[in-house]
């Protein structure tokens, strides 16, 4: 079966796109941070939407599950197979594409396979902004950007992927082609199936394209550093922030101070503005339609009434983009830094806003109670209520030793994070590697309707399977 399959694939697509060799596969198969490797019985690499629906209705005769592929940059394990070897891996990375913009309408319709800055560049060629950015941009997809509803640092001012998408085009488990790709910002006729595939993993269906909304490009973008003596006092910041510069707030990011202590072991190029005496940290962004003077005076002016409140202990603004990038270059380091340092137990959670300060004092404590010595590095999307509230291993403890403890610590961290409302995935996704926590957590109802749509839509079970619902 499996070679007359693979035969089919190659009168498809080509000899050159159908991958079969250990080696010609291995990097589709090992997911980003280097914890799991699959197997595949080939990895496929078509090159239209129409070559996408071919494929996806053979593997549907063949009963071969498929797991669709991006940028494989993911960090729960959605994009890359089992260990089992019986699926293939559709890579959409030859559907790179931009279709069409639209400076009018401010849209931009580009294949799954655009990278983010690919996507990004376009725009702004255009005059225009397409504000999605985070750390994994120069290789990340759009694809993948849209199946997991990635979020980044602009949530703040924009809102995740789901609002930065107005149209999708989807091939479905049964190879149809679904063409949802209407630059419109209301369309009320019946179910919102964009919104459906959207943060869907792939478990429903593969986005193949998808129409984007683009944004005026601001006239300037100014950026400061505010060192702060707590995490309620980022709250005040943030409050007082708000107040006073409104939509002009563009970006908040909350960094302790270990995070930037790794940054400046592992990266020591980069400038650190303050002497490492505060406990906190705050890395803003304000935007201005006006003028760089307007939002110079906008920053220095709320910067300073955070200071004269004892809100901020100090604060260093950028003052040339130069400056900016490597301010920016902080908070975007802590990530590599962590992997420079070793393994670590990560969580990307949500909560309310305002009980993040009381959540990070509450279940601080609670770890070091119950894994003395670990170390936090705890750094995210403040203004937005995302936390990457990651657990590193104490001085002198081993990876593998400590990640042994891997449930243990996710039991601490996602029993308080429930208990303070909040989410076990804001911005990541659940794939394999949260899916037993997302049937410890979801209410049975909500798990019950999942697995209606589930099986719905892909009844024969072969879209990225054993990936969100188990």
């Amino acid at each position: 079966m499996s070679q007359s399959f693979l035969d089919q694939c190659r009168a498809l697509l080509g000899e050159a796109h159908v991958l079969h060799e250990e080696a010609d596969m291995a990097p589709f198969l090992r997911d980003w941070r280097g914890r799991f490797t699959g197997r595949a019985l080939a990895v496929l690499r078509p090159g239209s939407v129409e070559e996408v629906a071919a494929v996806v209705r053979s593997c549907a005769a063949a009963r071969i599950p498929i797991v669709p592929q991006g940028g494989n940059t993911g960090l729960v394990l959605g994009s890359v197979p089992d260990a089992s070897g019986k699926s293939i891996v559709l890579s959409l990375a030859r559907l790179n594409k931009v279709r069409q913009v639209d400076a009018v309408n401010r849209t931009m319709t580009v294949d799954a396979g655009c990278i983010l800055q690919q996507v990004q560049e376009t725009a702004a060629a255009q005059g225009c902004l397409f504000p999605l950015s985070l750390a994994a941009e120069g290789s990340c997809t759009i694809g993948g950007n849209l199946s997991t509803n990635a979020g980044g640092t602009a949530v703040l001012r924009y809102g995740n992927t789901r609002e930065l998408c107005l149209g999708l085009e989807v091939v479905t488990p049964q190879g149809e082609i679904w063409n949802g790709l209407r630059g419109l910002r209301k369309d009320n006729t019946g179910y919102d199936l964009r919104d459906l595939f959207i943060g869907a993993e792939g478990t429903l269906g593969i986005i193949t394209g998808a129409v984007l909304k683009l944004y005026p490009q601001p006239e300037a973008s100014i950026t400061a550093l505010v060192a702060l003596a707590s995490p309620h006092n980022a709250l005040r910041l943030l409050s007082l922030m708000q107040d006073r510069c409104g939509a002009s707030l563009t970006g908040f990011e909350l960094m302790s101070a270990f995070c930037l202590q790794l940054v400046a072991k592992h990266f020591p190029a980069l400038p650190q503005p303050f002497p490492p005496a505060h406990a906190q940290y705050v890395l803003l962004e304000l935007s201005s339609s006006e003028s760089e003077a307007h939002a110079v005076s906008l920053l220095e002016g709320a910067v300073g009434a955070a200071l004269d409140a004892g809100i901020a202990e100090d604060a260093a603004v950028a003052a040339s983009v130069a400056q900016s990038l490597a301010l920016w270059q902080l908070r975007e380091h802590i990530p590599l830094a962590q992997a420079a340092d070793g393994k670590n137990i990560k969580h990307d959670i949500s909560l309310p806003v305002s009980r993040i300060a009381e959540f990070i004092e509450h279940t601080g404590p609670l770890l070091q109670q119950a894994f003395p010595g670990c170390q936090l590095v705890c750094f995210g999307h403040l203004g937005d209520g995302n936390l990457h509230f990651n657990v590193a291993p104490p001085p002198g403890i081993g990876n593998e030793e400590f990640l042994a403890n891997q449930d243990a610590v996710n039991r601490v961290v996602h029993d308080n994070v429930v208990a303070f409302n909040g989410s076990i995935s804001a911005e990541h996704g659940i794939g394999a590697l949260k899916r037993d926590e997302l049937a410890r957590y979801k209410p049975p109802v909500e798990l019950s309707m999942m697995r209606a749509i589930k099986a719905a839509l892909d009844p024969l079970g072969i879209m990225n399977p054993g990936k969100i619902l188990g």
